[in-house]
């Protein structure tokens, strides 16, 4: 009996995780995830790349292109071409873009800049995670940590372009 009342809550557990990094996408599902997989790092990385894409080209739609948004959002591009390769080179196919169904416009520009702050943070936090993990420190990764480390601090650039921004508002 108290191995199945054990097995019970170990099942629920695993259900609510399941159910917990469905709802989120990126980083923020990063942070619910305390070891995940090289798999699933990618997953988070990719998405947390979509997703500030997309809330970018939202806000320019709705406040009109200009920098910062505009040059964040291309190295952004950039930074899911960088993905999408290391997909390959694991021999995964890369998740879809759902960020269009997760990002919102903000209200104001000077929330947009605030909002760019948040992402960044959020997504150097989720680089420093994955760059601490055991799994990156073997030989056969060392593609991977060089690129969560080029993508950590290309997001540390953008940070303080938004910081900046948001200083001259």
């Amino acid at each position: 009996m108290k191995k199945l009342i054990a097995l019970s809550l170990i099942a629920l557990a695993l259900l609510a995780a399941a159910y917990a990094s469905e709802a989120a996408l990126g980083a923020k599902a990063a942070a619910l995830d305390p070891e995940p997989s090289i798999a699933e790092m990618l997953r988070y990385a990719i998405e947390d790349e979509y997703l500030a894409r997309g809330e970018y080209e939202l806000i320019m739609r709705k406040f009109g292109s200009m920098r910062p948004f505009s040059n964040i959002m291309k190295a952004e591009e950039s930074h899911i071409v960088w993905l999408r390769d290391a997909y390959a080179a694991a021999a995964l196919a890369p998740p879809r873009d759902e960020s269009a169904s997760q990002v919102i416009a903000p209200a104001t520009l000077k929330e947009s800049f605030q909002a760019g702050i948040q992402a960044e943070i959020g997504n150097i936090a989720m680089y420093d995670s994955f760059l601490a993990s055991g799994l990156l420190g073997r030989p056969e990764n060392a593609a991977l940590k060089e690129l969560f480390t080029r993508l950590r601090e290309a997001s540390k650039n953008h940070l303080a372009a938004f910081q900046n921004a948001l200083g001259r508002y």
